[in-house]
């Protein structure tokens, strides 16, 4: 008996599932992604064999190689709250539209308030100038000497901020019945490498005349010894 030959036949892939994925994907990063801000400062900071991470909920005080101190927390909300604070502090009036787009920046390193021996821009101008403006200002650095000690204002209130904060979603979880995990608030100092090191000792001396004692130093992980 003759055996039958079954026909034979190419097969074929239909990518047209695939493509349409792909530009799906595409559109979603495209819609979602936001655009990175530039930092104001370059900081070159030390090598170290450290490999802990940065906490999430931080406020940052980076030093340039000049010794210029900038300020930076990474809480949205925490961010307005802790402009509010400082705009009664020393008496300043900041707009919605300000508010939003101070929450949006990074660090910065301008005065609130005019400081004896400088002239330049002050924060609410800072604000207001476009990204291109910003990069082009010399920052002198937020003051901490005795008499305008606004870095530690700065700190100061954006800890009691992040305390209210947290007390708030923490009674908005309990009535809801929800379990709350916190992440305490951090506090890291991100120096130059080549930063003069006295500089760098009257940043903590900011910290720890408020009693913060404990926080992160900022350094480029190397390779360890073997």
């Amino acid at each position: 008996m003759p055996k039958i030959k079954m026909p034979k036949s190419n097969p074929s892939l239909d990518m047209t599932p695939m493509v349409d994925l792909a530009f799906l994907l595409v559109t979603f990063f495209m819609l979602t992604a936001s655009a990175r801000v530039s930092e104001p400062v370059v900081v070159d900071t030390p090598s170290s064999t450290s490999d802990k991470l940065l906490p999430e909920n931080v406020i940052m005080i980076s030093v340039d190689d000049q010794g210029h101190a900038f300020f930076n927390v990474n809480n949205y909300d925490v961010r307005i709250r802790t402009l509010d604070r400082m705009a009664a502090q020393y008496k300043v009036t900041f707009t919605d539209k300000e508010k939003a787009e101070f929450a949006k920046m990074t660090s910065f390193g301008v005065p609130i308030v005019p400081v004896p021996g400088y002239s330049g821009a002050l924060l609410k101008d800072y604000i207001n100038m476009d990204e291109n403006a910003r990069m082009a200002v010399k920052s002198p650095g937020i003051p901490t000497d005795s008499l305008h000690n606004q870095l530690g204002d700065w700190i100061q209130f954006g800890q009691i901020e992040a305390a209210k904060q947290a007390q708030e979603q923490k009674n908005k979880a309990e009535a809801a019945g929800r379990e709350f995990k916190y992440e305490p608030l951090r506090f890291a100092i991100k120096a130059d490498g080549k930063a003069n090191y006295i500089r760098v000792k009257e940043v903590i001396k900011v910290f720890t005349d408020r009693k913060i004692y404990k926080f992160n130093l900022i350094t480029n992980l190397e390779k360890g010894d073997e």
